[in-house]
Parts: structure tokens; C-alpha cells; sequence
């Protein structure tokens, strides 16, 4: 993206649950992708910029499972326990009906983003729909406990993201976020993410350098029409971000530019492609005033 995004931030919302700068970094297993073919025509330029923000005191996007007409609805509310999962869903327009058009964005008309609320747990999956209007996908959930659900798309010209909760039976042990790091590192890879001038309100830049074996990886493949994709996640009321890098980054590097809304901890998930493979790894930001 050639401008900020800003990180719209909204609360956690009481709606259905679904069934089926110092910086801190662990490891995450590798994504959880669908097997939807890549190749389904470009992404749009890129989401819309949220309509407000904090700072105006408007409503942001995400907030709740409905806005302006539309609405996510969940096959079911609860899943008694971890394991292997369906998550099924259709997206309800103003007519009542469920919508059966969904734009391009990031090459895929579907994107899920599950997470726990300790931030852990990360998995980006992409949904098939039938002729119905219902969106479908198996997943694993390796635990018990509450995970934040988005489904993020672009319908009637607009880009939006509708969340929720999924309530998912077991034993919940939260964790806290990892100790402060530079570097995350996942299957012989390290990506070192430098925030510079991050800042409540502000617009930082957010820079990855990849590597493996100690050598930059200058070879990047297209991951969703991009060299990177990045969701970030505020701690606490989990505010959400989807955006892609901005152009012109060195060999070996993803940048991108990103407003955060107000002080805190961000968590932050960035996927790529190598060899043929999305890798995940994620860091933690702390955004002073």
C-alpha cells in the first residue's frame, strides 16, 4: 500500500460466537492457508481507509458481527472442545438474503483470521463458498479457551471486517506475550523487524529484513499478490490491521507503513513465501504516547 493504513480500534463485541518502539518476538507454526488456487485475478489497490478513528470518536470498523447492513452469521455458537473443527458462516446483506458477490482483495474474496485473546494461536485461513452464500473451511484448534474471529472481505464497494467470538471448550491456560526481541524466527528463517518512530496516532514505518542461514533472502515469492502480508493486533480489545507492504523496499526486505491509534502493545503476524511455502512469525510492539 502507497499510504498508511490506520489500525482501526474497536472493542470486543457481544455478538454469536463462531463453532466448527521496543519489540517483542516468538515463534508461530507456519500458516494455515486454504487450498483455494492463487491466480483469481488481482487485489484491489487495497482496504479502505476506516471511515473513523479514536481520535474523531467515530464508530470503526470491525466492531461488531453487523454494519451497515451487513451481517455475519455463524452456522453454530459453541464448540465443545479442541480439535478438528468446520467453521461455516454466510454474510447477510441489507435485503436480508445472503450475499453471493465479493470483490478481489489480496487475491482471495474471503479472508478468516482466527486468534486466541492471548494473542496466541494465529491461523489465516480462506473459506470456498457454495452457490448459496455459505462460506465454509476446516481448521484445527489446538486448545481450549476464547478466539477473536474476522472475516474480512469487500462487498457493495466496501471493504469491511466483521468479528466475533469463538467459545471454545477445555482447559484455558493464557499466556503472556514473549520476552522483548528484535528477531522471530520460524523454520530456518529470521525476520528482524525494525518499528521506526512508532507512535500513538502517528505514522511508523514498519520494516521486516528476512533471512536464512544468516543470508538475506532476496528471492521473496508472491504471497497474496504481494511480498508479505501483515495483520497486526492490538492487546486487550484485540484492534485489527490487513495490509499489504508499500513498493520499493531493498532485496531481502518488506516495509510497510502503518498508523497506530494509541499507545500499547501490538501484536504483529507477518507471513511469506519461500520455496514454495508461507511462513508465519510474529513480534510484539510496544507504541509509546
Amino acid at each position: 500500500m502507497r499510504t498508511p493504513v490506520k489500525l482501526a480500534a474497536f472493542a470486543a463485541a457481544a455478538g454469536v460466537a463462531f463453532g466448527a518502539a521496543a519489540l517483542a518476538g516468538g515463534a508461530v507454526d507456519p500458516l494455515r492457508d486454504g487450498d483455494e488456487p492463487a491466480g483469481h485475478g488481482h487485489a484491489d489497490a487495497g482496504h479502505d481507509a476506516p471511515a473513523a478513528n479514536e481520535a474523531a470518536g467515530g464508530t470503526p470498523p470491525g466492531l461488531a458481527t453487523a454494519e451497515d447492513g451487513y451481517a455475519l452469521v455463524p452456522e453454530r455458537t459453541l464448540l465443545p472442545g479442541a480439535g478438528p473443527a468446520e467453521i461455516a458462516f454466510r454474510i447477510v446483506g441489507p435485503d436480508g438474503e445472503a450475499v453471493r458477490r465479493f470483490a478481489i482483495e489480496h487475491e482471495r474474496r474471503m479472508h478468516l483470521i482466527l486468534v486466541r485473546r492471548d494473542l496466541t494461536g494465529y491461523q489465516h485461513l480462506h473459506p470456498r463458498m457454495d452457490a448459496s452464500g455459505r462460506w465454509s473451511v476446516r481448521t484445527t484448534l489446538p486448545e481450549g479457551g476464547v478466539y477473536r474471529v474476522y472475516a474480512d472481505f469487500r462487498a457493495g464497494g466496501t471493504s469491511r471486517t466483521l468479528a466475533t467470538d469463538l467459545h471454545v471448550g477445555g482447559e484455558y491456560r493464557p499466556r503472556a506475550l514473549p520476552a522483548q526481541t528484535h528477531d522471530d524466527a520460524t523454520a530456518g528463517y529470521t525476520a528482524t523487524l525494525e518499528a521506526h518512530d512508532a507512535r500513538g496516532g502517528a505514522t511508523a514505518e514498519v520494516t521486516y529484513a528476512i533471512a536464512r542461514g544468516g543470508a538475506p533472502v532476496t528471492d521473496l515469492q508472491p504471497y497474496l499478490g504481494a511480498d508479505g502480508h501483515l495483520v497486526a493486533l492490538r492487546e486487550g480489545d484485540l484492534a485489527f490491521l490487513h495490509v499489504h507492504p508499500e513498493e520499493g523496499a531493498e532485496p531481502g526486505q518488506i516495509r510497510f507503513a502503518a498508523e497506530f491509534p494509541s499507545a500499547g502493545r501490538y501484536r504483529l503476524f507477518l507471513q511469506f513465501r519461500h520455496d514454495g511455502r508461507v511462513r508465519t512469525v510474529a513480534h510484539t510492539v510496544e507504541v509509546p504516547r
